[in-house]
């Protein structure tokens, strides 16, 4: 069964699954993002939200279909030096003042990368439209939170060691655990996303492997979103720092859509639209004629 055609209503937008491949374009608001994009800068009189500001509505203008502004680094601070967790507190100074400057003037969704309740409550009440939590429901008030709230979730996996026998077979069986519980917090079915969590709790064999075994996770029959862009397993492929994997993320996006995936999540927004559009152009047509979806 695939979700051709299904749809969810995120925002003022409705997103049809299996029409297309949709675009989530990278908002960091934090001084330390692995992919060098952090657009923070303390104490700078306020360039940081304009910053913020100018290069959403650049995404917007560039194809992005939803922007995912996040106020904590998730790289992995055993691999990447000075990513530190910040409290509820900091979190919100950060990504407030650009919900509040942005929301007027961006058309397309705004969703929260937050792995906080809190913060994703602040962020939907000021007028963001989805929930992206890459801990997988950490937060044991996250799920109660979006139901409340009635806003799509996408659930990330991860994991505290990278440690598998079958990676991808346990990333779905740990997405399922997950999935169980947002459900009997009260969240429907037609509100949920499923995101592998590439890089998140994995070395660089464990994400290629997810990767290649993508298709599987359409078992879950929910949108799958995916995020390679600039992720570490293409730097140890390709020998490459974050700001020269430009073409291996491109590679990564088009191998996800002919894999499945329903959203990817990007940095480099007119670059990975145009891979996007190009990729569906062979994967939708292919499956118009009838011919199998790659596996």
């Amino acid at each position: 069964m695939t979700l051709d055609m299904k749809t969810m209503q995120i925002g003022n937008r409705q997103f049809g699954w299996g029409s297309r491949t949709y675009v989530m374009g990278v908002l960091n608001v934090t001084p330390d993002s692995f992919s060098g994009d952090g657009l923070l800068s303390p104490d700078d009189g306020g360039g940081s939200v304009k910053r913020c500001v100018d290069q959403a509505l650049g995404m917007e203008a560039a194809g992005a279909d939803i922007i995912d502004v996040g106020g904590e680094s998730t790289r992995p601070p055993a691999h990447y030096k000075g990513a530190k967790p910040v409290d509820e507190a900091e979190e919100l100074s950060r990504v407030m003042p650009v919900l509040e400057a942005l929301l007027p003037k961006l058309t397309v969704p705004i969703s929260i990368d937050t792995r906080k309740s809190g913060v994703a409550r602040a962020a939907i009440d000021a007028g963001a439209a989805m929930i992206n939590d890459v801990s997988m429901l950490a937060d044991p008030g996250m799920a109660g939170t979006a139901s409340e709230l009635g806003v799509p979730l996408a659930i990330g996996h991860i994991r505290p060691k990278a440690e598998y026998a079958d990676p991808t077979g346990e990333v779905i069986a740990d997405l399922r655990i997950a999935v169980e519980r947002a459900l009997q917090a009260g969240i429907s079915r037609e509100r949920l996303l499923v995101d592998p969590g590439i890089g998140f709790g994995k070395k660089a064999h464990h994400s290629l492997d997810v990767m290649t075994r993508l298709s599987e996770f359409r078992s879950f029959k929910l949108p799958v979103l995916i995020g390679t862009s600039r992720k570490s397993f293409i730097g140890e492929v390709l020998d490459l720092p974050a700001e020269d994997r430009l073409e291996g993320t491109a590679a990564t996006v088009a191998l996800s859509v002919a894999y499945g995936a329903d959203m990817v999540r990007v940095h480099d927004v007119p670059e990975m639209v145009r891979v996007a559009r190009m990729a569906d152009a062979v994967v939708r047509k292919s499956q118009r004629s009838g011919a199998p979806r790659q596996a």
